[in-house]
């Protein structure tokens, strides 16, 4: 985008009745999102959350506190409207997408339930990559199609989550091996392990690591290696939604580590991101500096579902109106700032 077109946008940011700054975060959101719309004048349309889900080989070796069968439950939970993601999508007007990506669980055919599935879940990691290369590529292009097609409803603003027992493991191990950083900074207590079951967890990644010491060293084959089919999909969904000039929504820990992926396949992808808040799982503090990343909100979250994503989304909105619809000092007949 010219500079000068920028230099218009923060014009128009900075000449509203306010002092210069004083709305915060909301000013930085507005001049992101008209950037990434290439308009004075931004809309949010038809937005979207999709919810990626995905059974995890890992999970057998007792990485969480939740059994694997938890994956296809909450699943059914989404289709039946009783999770956190559907309240507060339906509080917020935002429509929302469940797609398996590969649950061990055979579903029926459900309206709300969009059929992605690439396997009955990963492989145990432990043991050999999570997938096979075909397995993976089929992720990446299911989850580009996805939105491709959301795309053509007019969407341009999108939020990703996941569901998948075992992921944080998937996650923590991606972002451990991407960013040069010990598992031990990496890897948290899910889904509310104890101490001695987090150690158990940590030393079980370190193993994993340890036996895949010679993986190709980037996103795509550290992502074919450790992650699960509902973080690979949801990668390949975030590179689309890039290219297609869409507002990317980006939820917690483990939707941050799809993010990274995709990111270091496709660094511009940076000015379309927002993200939504930062999780209370250990390492997603760390990985949001690592990539000089701000938070919308900090509210001790740690759910997944894209949860963060859709209690963020008015935040949003609150930017985009005040842009749009807030006086300037000239329109306003106020007096700007004289020194």
């Amino acid at each position: 985008m010219q500079k000068d077109f920028k230099n218009l946008i923060q014009e128009k940011i900075d000449t509203k009745t306010k002092p210069l700054d004083a709305l915060g975060m909301l000013e930085k959101l507005a001049f992101q999102i008209a950037s990434v719309q290439k308009t004075l004048t931004p809309e949010l349309v038809a937005p979207h959350i999709i919810v990626f889900a995905g059974s995890h080989g890992i999970a057998a070796q007792g990485v969480s506190a939740y059994p694997s069968e938890v994956t296809a439950q909450m699943v059914l939970n989404f289709l039946h409207g009783g999770a956190a993601i559907n309240v507060f999508t339906k509080q917020h007007g935002i429509a929302l997408k469940v797609v398996d990506a590969g649950v061990d669980f055979e579903f029926v055919n459900h309206e709300k339930l969009v059929n992605a599935k690439v396997g009955f879940g990963t492989k145990n990691f432990l043991e050999s990559p999570a997938m096979t290369q075909a397995e993976f590529a089929q992720c990446l292009e299911k989850g580009a199609e996805l939105v491709r097609q959301v795309r053509k409803s007019g969407c341009n603003v999108i939020g990703f989550g996941e569901m998948g027992i075992g992921n944080t493991s998937a996650a923590a191990v991606i972002m451990s091996k991407l960013l040069g950083l010990p598992i031990e900074a990496c890897v948290g207590k899910g889904t509310g392990l104890d101490d001695a079951q987090l150690d158990k967890k940590t030393a079980l990644l370190q193993a994993a690591i340890d036996f895949h010491e010679n993986v190709n060293n980037t996103p795509k084959g550290v992502l074919r290696t450790f992650g699960g089919f509902e973080i690979a999909m949801m990668c390949g969904a975030m590179m689309e939604a890039g290219a297609q000039d869409m507002l990317l929504l980006v939820d917690g820990f483990i939707a941050s580590v799809a993010y990274l992926c995709a990111f270091q396949m496709k660094p511009e992808l940076k000015n379309n991101a927002v993200f939504c808040h930062q999780s209370d799982e250990k390492g997603h503090r760390l990985l949001l500096e690592k990539l000089n990343a701000e938070p919308v909100l900090n509210l001790g979250m740690r759910l997944g579902e894209g949860t963060g994503c859709a209690v963020a989304y008015p935040i949003l909105q609150s930017a985009v109106a005040f842009l749009n619809e807030m006086a300037s000092f000239e329109s306003a007949g106020v007096s700007g700032k004289s020194v």
